[in-house]
């Protein structure tokens, strides 16, 4: 995987290279980011460049609030989410549990982004941070190609180090002023475990029998594996 700076945007990269299996994934087809709002002349110079389609995992409060400044670029959206992002801190949801409610209930969604990635466009796919939705989409998506499992959680748990410490001393701050008693919500807001994602893989394989089988339940023919394995990899 490749971090890339893109003006204006966070967590940035191109998760090419990683083996899969005596192949690799392929550069310059699969990007990852965190929201397009602040991107610069400059950054959207460099997107529009290595970019063909973006996906936006984003509901729709969140895009009114900070909608993209990609502009020449296809966007496809697909709110990953069932709800509010807020429900989850309202609920006091840990990561984990997230995690286990994107693979139960918006598995239809995830399939689709899934899709887009699967025509062979060099394709970002990106939420708000690029952490949790934009994780467990790219995640099953490498790995339904026979990513190395390693790898892809690494990718994973990249994210954390990503993001600003300004950016998350602010929403500390705010989360501990305003919901006290949310006791994962810092770790929602600014955590990539590898062990959540680890466990994440290890609980659609034992359900499914693979990352593929599971995305085969939810609609997903073996002829779209194909052309993602295509896509994807060497």
């Amino acid at each position: 995987m490749t971090v890339l700076h893109v003006g204006g945007v966070a967590n940035v990269r191109d998760v090419g290279g990683m083996p899969a299996g005596s192949s690799r994934v392929r550069t310059g087809v699969l990007f990852r980011s965190g929201h397009l709002a602040q991107l610069t002349a400059e950054g959207g110079a460099v997107l529009s460049a290595r970019v063909r389609h973006v996906i936006d995992l984003r509901d729709d409060a969140e895009v009114d609030r900070e909608p993209s400044a990609l502009g020449g670029v296809p966007t496809t959206r697909i709110p990953l989410f069932l709800g509010s992002v807020g429900s989850f801190f309202a609920q006091n949801l840990d990561l984990a549990a997230m995690y286990r409610h994107l693979i139960d209930e918006s598995a239809p969604r995830l399939v689709d982004a899934i899709r887009i990635i699967a025509a062979g466009q060099p394709t970002l796919v990106h939420c708000t941070v690029g952490k949790d939705r934009t994780g467990v989409t790219v995640a099953l998506a490498l790995s339904a190609v026979g990513a190395d499992r390693e790898a892809v959680i690494a990718d994973y748990a990249l994210t954390a180090s990503q993001l600003s410490p300004e950016r998350n001393r602010a929403i500390v701050q705010y989360l501990r002023a305003h919901m006290p008693d949310a006791t994962n919500a810092v770790e929602l807001a600014t955590a990539s475990p590898a062990p959540v994602m680890a466990a994440l893989l290890a609980e659609v394989e034992e359900r499914h029998g693979s990352v593929a089988g599971y995305l085969r339940a939810a609609g997903m023919t073996a002829g779209e594996l194909d052309a993602l394995a295509t896509a994807l990899v060497d």
